[in-house]
């Protein structure tokens, strides 16, 4: 009982720092994302997911590492830290606590997903099985025919890359999802994941649908267009709020999880573990952080400039342009997972 206290007090701590976070975020000079936070999904112990050759821990700290580089050359003055830039483990928290400790303002999670092989049953032929009732002298024999069934396994034809974001609202379960019963990580990046009806988990879904959901999503949308631009299959953006991730859930920042394909796709495992192939999903990945940082500190100076302006000018705001078509919105799908 002490010990459910502690956490749940711990929570709310979490979330009062995090509500100083994204308001101090929206005040200071200078650029709005001084940090990037690179995480290797997996590594050491927890390899993650397998593939015929290859583990996920493996590949997310190859293809991170590449992103680290990148974003260190292109964003020289923005601080990139890895949470791991070996094979080594750590647990989800101190993951988190990494990220909150060295003031983030943006995580990204690589990530390599997975799918169980499909099971198939198909009935092979009958078998006459013998059977007795009764005791003593009224004991007789039967005989009755049963089905026998062969059951085999295919690889499961899972394919593609999506991105995860934390859900605003945990206990909205109305949609599963494209990757329904698909996807499944290790224990370790979901454990502690609190009640979606408790008071901590209340508050953080307020947090998340007031600040950090809607920049995550953002984020995770321009990543996954720039994998449809390099001919990747996206599932999109897609909510974990059946069985949360715990880096999603206590980093005091937007976060995006990135599945960059199916390791146990034969041609994505071949793909993922390729240069070319890194070399692409990383390029597409940096172009996605380096629109999302653009957009926002654009958005950060344009309203600066115009809440000075407005004092000192009456003049009215354009006519916006009809002709020009709108784009629409990106759906963000909630996903039910289940682990192996």
């Amino acid at each position: 009982m002490r010990r459910h206290y502690f956490y749940s007090g711990a929570l709310l701590l979490l979330a009062f720092f995090t509500i100083v976070t994204a308001f101090g975020q929206g005040t200071r000079g200078g650029p709005k994302i001084r940090t990037i936070i690179v995480d290797a999904g997996h590594g050491g112990t927890d390899a993650g997911a397998r593939g015929k050759y290859s583990t996920e821990a493996e590949i997310t700290l190859k293809l991170s590492l590449k992103l680290d580089e990148i974003l260190r050359k292109e964003l020289p003055d923005t601080r990139i830290v890895m949470t791991r830039k070996t094979d080594i483990f750590h647990n989800v928290r101190e993951k988190a606590k990494i990220a909150n400790d060295q003031n983030g303002d943006l995580f990204v999670c690589i990530h390599v997903n997975a799918a169980p092989d499909k099971k198939h049953k198909e009935l092979s032929h009958y078998k006459t099985v013998t059977y007795y009732k009764g005791k003593g002298k009224s004991r007789k024999k039967y005989t009755r025919k049963e089905p026998v069934y062969r059951y085999w396994t295919t690889p499961n034809p899972m394919h593609g890359t999506s991105t995860y974001v934390f859900a605003a609202d945990r206990a909205d379960e109305k949609a599963s999802g494209l990757l329904t019963e698909e996807r499944y990580e290790s224990e370790a990046e979901i454990v502690d994941v609190p009640d979606p009806k408790s008071t901590e988990a209340i508050i953080a879904a307020r947090l998340w649908s007031q600040k950090f959901f809607k920049n995550s999503v953002k984020l995770g949308t321009m990543i996954e267009e720039e994998f449809v631009k390099i001919g990747r299959t996206s599932q999109g953006v897609l909510q974990r709020n059946h069985k949360g991730i715990w880096v999603l859930q206590a980093t005091n920042m937007p976060a995006v999880l990135i599945e960059t394909g199916f390791i146990t796709d034969k041609e994505e495992e071949d793909y993922l573990n390729s240069e070319d192939g890194q070399n692409e999903m990383v390029r597409a990945i940096a172009n996605g952080v380096l629109k999302y940082k653009q957009q926002i500190e654009n958005r950060q100076t344009t309203r600066s400039d115009s809440s000075s302006t407005s004092k000192k000018t009456t003049t009215p705001p354009p006519v916006p342009d009809k002709s020009k078509p709108t784009q629409k919105p990106v759906a963000v799908m909630p996903s039910t997972t289940k682990r192996d």
